[in-house]
């Protein structure tokens, strides 16, 4: 049987707080876009991206295997730069389950998808709000399935394909090349979504197969990168609420034994609370880039896709913090409060004192 299609390297970098979407059009001038906002397959009108993605094409590379790979660069408005990194097959099961896996394994792509990054923020980076020396990062590998023929030569279904070869696509999602166990093989087949009888998407943490036309392919992939952008982000602030959490233990820690340097205390409440709110308005801005809502098949395709890639699991890491965050400012305003209470409580005492002794001394 032979497989057409395309490998689809996505590398994702957290390199700042945002973009200035404006400024960063003029830099990349005619060489950049937004990508269509427009979703197919009867999704609603309001089912938009706040401000779309910018995509820039990029030079081929030429990886140290000897082969040449296409590259595209999109700019999200999150400071998030996502490398795509695009090969070509015709194979056999066989091969395309050796080549997935040495996709998933490569430590030759991201260097070279790292470096193109570097090139390309020498030109934008006026565009860079809060410029990040440390990236964060992300990759996912997408298998682009777009024919499968059967013994007759006609193209095969979902379920045809399901059926036939759920255990290779099991293997081909997980970067396996030997057999997987029977309950492995039906706990990767549980991501899977179709629309038409003829598509089929299966979704991992670390891949993901699509079978459809090349165009329609595109949107579908579209919405995973959006998935691993927003995972990236969320992975972001609770590294980020992690140390300020860290950093404000320690301070009362240092400050629990001393009453007067509690007195100190407003001043870094506030500071935490500010900086909770704004983690508050920028986690809300990555919600709010796109909203995915009722039963339409990108909105199905999301949800699978967030749960899959772990999205959910970072979005409640990220808002436990940010309640653990709100508690401590109560705390340290309360401690500030005791402090305060008490320091009025011993004046209004020694004014009483120095009352009764300048009575009795009178006397």
């Amino acid at each position: 049987m032979l497989l057409r299609g395309r490998f689809r390297i996505f590398f994702f970098y957290d390199v700042g707080e945002a973009f200035d979407l404006n400024k960063l059009r003029d830099l990349l001038g005619s060489r950049g876009g937004a990508t269509r906002p427009d979703f197919p397959r009867r999704t609603p009108d309001y089912v938009r991206f706040e401000n779309a993605p910018l995509a820039e094409p990029s030079e081929p590379i030429t990886l140290r295997t000897g082969e040449h790979v296409s590259c595209s660069i999109k700019y999200y408005e999150h400071a998030i730069v996502e490398v795509q990194l695009e090969a070509t097959f015709e194979s056999a099961w066989g091969a395309l389950l050796a080549q997935a896996s040495r996709w998933m394994d490569s430590t030759d792509a991201e260097p070279q998808g790292r470096a193109v990054v570097g090139r390309h923020l020498e030109r934008i980076a006026p565009a860079i709000i809060k410029p990040r020396e440390d990236w964060l990062q992300e990759s996912y590998l997408v298998v682009e399935l777009n024919e499968v023929r059967g013994e007759k030569g006609a193209a095969l279904t979902a379920d045809e394909l399901l059926s036939a070869h759920g255990e290779h696509i099991a293997q081909l999602i997980r970067g396996e090349q030997t057999r997987l166990a029977r309950m492995t093989t039906e706990h990767v087949l549980e991501g899977r979504l179709s629309y038409y009888p003829s598509d089929l998407l299966v979704v991992g943490s670390s891949a993901a197969l699509v079978y459809d036309r090349p165009d329609e392919a595109a949107w579908t992939i579209r919405i995973l990168e959006y998935a691993k952008m927003q995972l990236l982000e969320f992975r972001y602030y609770d590294i980020f609420m992690t140390r300020v959490l860290s950093d404000v233990y320690n301070t009362l820690d240092r400050k629990r034994n001393i009453l007067l340097s509690r007195w100190t205390l407003p001043r870094d409440a506030n500071r935490l609370n500010t900086i909770r709110l704004d983690v508050v308005e920028l986690t809300e801005r990555v919600d709010n880039a796109i909203k995915f809502v009722s039963d339409a098949f990108y909105a199905l395709v999301y949800r699978l896709a967030a749960s899959r890639v772990g999205v959910q699991d970072y979005r409640d890491l990220v808002e436990k913090k940010l309640e653990t965050a709100r508690e401590l400012y109560g705390f340290m305003v309360d401690q500030f409060n005791e402090a305060r209470i008490f320091v009025l409580e011993a004046a209004i005492t020694i004014l009483a004192l120095l009352d009764v002794l300048l009575l009795l001394r009178g006397k």
